[in-house]
């Protein structure tokens, strides 16, 4: 066969064919040649390109999204708006209770300002009393009935119901500014009795208020004599102090029927001096 190559020997490989090149007609012309490149296309999952080991990807499924972050500032934004509120709520208590405070030591303070002015003026017309009853005016008895006198206030009155003229009673009434109409039930600053009787009779008189716990009675002395001081009620109208001693034969009783006069009464039982 003419195709036959004439130097092949069996058992012998052939050559490898050549291939040839297809003739660039630019090339004898200078031009310069364009490499030719590769079409690229866009890589879908799991392509592999031709001559590189597949690679496997893990299916979208089994990535896991961490939603720790998310839940931390959820957790957060709880906190901090419930420590907000609370903080604004204590704000807007605190803010209450310093009105409520404030309202109150307000109405404290204007309570503690009138009551000082009311006890300030209370305690100044005390004192104007006091300087007003200054200088004390003395009171004189009978000298049949051994001269009985005392200091009494000059702002008292004095009313004389019996002088004793006629050896009876004696009995004088003394009151602030005025004296009322003489009555048992009337109270007054001081009543003063001179009478005829044994002190013992005249006690007696009150030993039943003694023994019911409605009169306490003490011992008291006038001008230096033992006497008897009675405190308490002696009617239901009448609650004060008096003093009960004895003038030689004669008996005296001064007694004040309030409370209001206790210290004018025993400032005036200081004072008091007589013909022994």
């Amino acid at each position: 066969m003419t195709d036959m190559n004439p130097d092949f020997q069996y058992g012998q490989q052939p050559e490898p064919v050549q291939p040839t090149q297809p003739s660039n007609p630019y090339a004898q012309q200078g031009v310069p040649q364009i490499p030719q490149q590769q079409p690229v296309y866009p890589q879908q999952p799991g392509y592999t390109p031709y001559g590189q080991p597949p690679t496997t990807q893990p299916p979208l499924n089994n990535y896991v999204i961490s939603t720790k972050p998310s839940k931390l500032w959820l957790i957060l934004s709880i906190v901090f708006i419930a420590t907000t509120l609370a903080a604004l709520g204590g704000g807007v208590w605190a803010y209450m209770n310093y009105l409520d405070q404030k309202d109150n030591t307000d109405a404290k303070i204007s309570t503690a300002v009138a009551t000082g002015v009311k006890n300030q003026a209370d305690k100044d017309a005390a004192n104007f009393l006091e300087k007003e009853k200054q200088p004390n005016r003395q009171f004189v008895g009978p000298d049949d009935f051994g001269r009985l006198s005392f200091n009494y206030p000059k702002t008292w009155s004095v009313y004389l119901a019996s002088d004793s003229t006629d050896g009876g009673t004696f009995e004088a009434y003394l009151n602030p500014a005025t004296v009322p109409p003489v009555d048992d039930a009337t109270q007054y600053a001081l009543r003063v009795t001179i009478e005829q009787r044994s002190i013992e009779a005249v006690l007696d008189e009150y030993d039943d208020l003694v023994q019911e716990g409605a009169l306490k009675a003490t011992g008291a002395k006038a001008d230096g004599t033992d006497g008897t001081r009675l405190e308490g009620a002696f009617t239901e109208d009448i609650r004060g102090m008096a003093i009960i001693f004895k003038i030689r034969d004669k008996t005296v009783t001064i007694r004040s029927d309030a409370e209001t006069f206790r210290g004018d009464f025993d400032a005036l039982i200081s004072t008091i001096k007589f013909n022994k």
